[in-house]
């Protein structure tokens, strides 16, 4: 990997409203290209807009979901791609050839090429199927990337084996942040009147964006994941009113270290940019645990234990994260 200069945007989408997000995507992206910026990351499900999707049939999801990569989005995000020279990544409903659905994390790059990642773990909906690989690759601006979409990211094991396939950053979409749950200890909902009055009292959303709900929580354990496996990751997410939700933001690119390079808790659209320094992989703490790995001992790890439960049974039993 040579040094590369990536940006994480957080923004508030449309519910439903693809050009809206589309335009947004755009505005960010030339933003970013008059800072050049190489690789840029938006959120997860962030074109087609997310939360509401739990309540929509399969035949509204149906009309909302379009084909990766020859549907029109995928179509825009490279015409993005080619006119800034840069890696552009952000998330919709895909329909697939056999008519199933997936939340798909769609990476246009500027040499023509596409990358998509289907959601391992998605609960959304229960019109919509889960992805059942990893997605790692190339990219033209001389690194090697790896996508994990919010859920996929809270198991260990999932980012562990981005690394063992060479991941050098991890590009990791979400829309969480003030999640309702009935367990005290994570996150919870944040008071959608802070998010309206966050004008006139920004200290207000600021301290929650700031608190458990959102950078606190995440500090917790987003860190650890480059830390332990010795790589760069970005987090993008939602920011404000998601459906009956109030997404957090904390856009924040973090290096090998699990040290924050660049973060914002701004209650609205934002984007931080950082220039990541190739030379922390390689004595890195996480890189250097790899290679002391001894895989005769981990068989168990693929062995079912009786405890495994559909993704979707788990997030709704808590209504939490």
């Amino acid at each position: 990997m040579r040094n590369i200069r990536v940006a994480a945007v957080q923004f508030e989408h449309a519910a439903g409203d693809k050009q809206t997000n589309l335009s947004k995507i755009g505005g960010f992206a030339e933003q970013a290209a008059e800072l050049k910026v190489e690789i840029i990351v938006f959120p997860e499900c962030c074109i087609t807009g997310y939360w509401f999707m739990r309540r929509l049939s399969r035949e509204d999801l149906g009309e909302l979901a379009e084909p990766v990569f020859d549907g029109p989005s995928s179509q825009a995000l490279m015409q993005v791609a080619k006119r800034h020279g840069m890696t552009v990544g952000a998330g919709l409903v895909e329909e697939a050839e056999d008519g199933k659905l997936y939340n798909t994390y769609v990476v246009a790059m500027p040499d023509g090429e596409f990358r998509r990642h289907r959601k391992l773990h998605c609960f959304i909906s229960e019109h919509m199927d889960s992805g059942s690989e990893f997605t790692v690759f190339d990219t033209p601006h001389g690194c090697r990337a790896g996508v994990l979409t919010c859920y996929d990211n809270n198991l260990g094991e999932n980012v562990r084996i981005t690394a063992l396939q060479g991941t050098e950053i991890l590009l990791a979409p979400h829309q969480t942040g003030g999640c309702a749950s009935k367990n005290p200890h994570i996150m919870g909902l944040v008071d959608r009147k802070l998010w309206d009055n966050r004008e006139a009292d920004p200290e207000g959303i600021e301290t929650e964006f700031k608190g458990p709900k959102g950078r606190g929580w995440l500090l917790r354990w987003l860190p650890t994941r480059a830390h332990d496996n010795g790589m760069f990751l970005i987090f993008s997410n939602g920011v404000g009113v998601d459906d009956d939700e109030i997404r957090t933001g904390n856009a924040m690119i973090i290096d090998p270290y699990g040290r924050i390079l660049a973060e914002t808790w701004k209650a609205g659209d934002d984007m931080v940019i950082a220039d990541l320094d190739a030379s922390l992989l390689v004595e890195s703490t996480g890189s250097r645990w790899i290679k002391t790995r001894r895989p005769e001992l981990y068989g168990p790890l693929t062995v079912r234990t009786g405890m495994e439960e559909d993704t979707r049974a788990v997030r709704f039993d808590d209504k939490g994260a």
